[in-house]
């Protein structure tokens, strides 16, 4: 029988806070990052469904190569491209910052397109019958109807990309996951840290999506 020892990671201070770290350093980048690509997201996706040129284009563009690259490949690339083209020296936890606000502002962007393109014709029509203009009816109709019907897209995105994070560690950055194999490397004990690993990502995964429910009903769905 196969003889757990996780006493191996839990009596040792320097691995508890390895681990706290860890998860502070992976959830204060996703979130950042989150902010900072909705909003992005936001403008790319709104330049689409307004059709302003030649942002527009540039915005179908962007949004099909993020969405068509993957994830550790835009890193590499913000991490060892970037430097390289341009001459500059940032630490690796911003080029980690940069590169998941990217990835960020491709999924976001094409969740919002497509809401804001499903709000029904009858509203609209409504609304222009109204007499309301423009600006008014993508304030007041478009954009709550695409909030709340693309909230679980929104927050599912969220969520996965947090749960991609551990490539991060890959750069060198001090995330969860890197926390997780130094300890399996000084310890040996590669089942059970995956296990801790494991279980610390499924509660920060369940704290995150309560805490956007929490936030979008208490706030943006009251006001909606």
């Amino acid at each position: 029988m196969f003889d757990f020892r996780f006493f191996e990671i839990y009596r040792s201070s320097e691995y508890i806070n390895l681990l706290i770290d860890g998860i502070l350093i992976s959830s204060s980048l996703t979130i950042t990052s989150g902010i900072i690509g909705f909003v992005i997201a936001f403008i790319l996706a709104a330049s689409i469904y307004w059709k302003i040129k030649p942002l527009n284009y540039i915005s179908i563009c962007w949004i099909d190569f993020i969405r068509n690259t993957p994830l550790i490949v835009q890193l590499f690339f913000v991490t060892f491209g970037l430097p390289l083209i341009f001459q500059y020296v940032w630490p690796f936890w911003a080029h980690a910052l940069l590169a998941l606000t990217i990835n960020f502002t491709g999924y976001f962007g094409e969740i919002l397109r497509s809401g804001f393109n499903s709000t029904p014709n009858s509203q609209l029509e409504a609304a222009y019958s109204l007499n309301l203009d423009k600006l008014t009816i993508f304030r007041k109709i478009v954009l709550p109807h695409t909030l709340i019907k693309m909230f679980p897209s929104l927050s599912s995105q969220f969520i996965f990309i947090f749960l991609t994070t551990g490539i991060i560690s890959e750069i060198g950055v001090n995330d969860l996951t890197h926390a997780g194999l130094y300890i399996d490397s000084r310890t040996f004990r590669t089942f059970e840290i995956f296990i801790v690993l494991s279980i610390l990502y499924v509660a920060l995964s369940l704290t995150f999506k309560a805490s956007l429910e929490f936030v979008f009903n208490k706030t943006l769905k009251k006001r909606m």
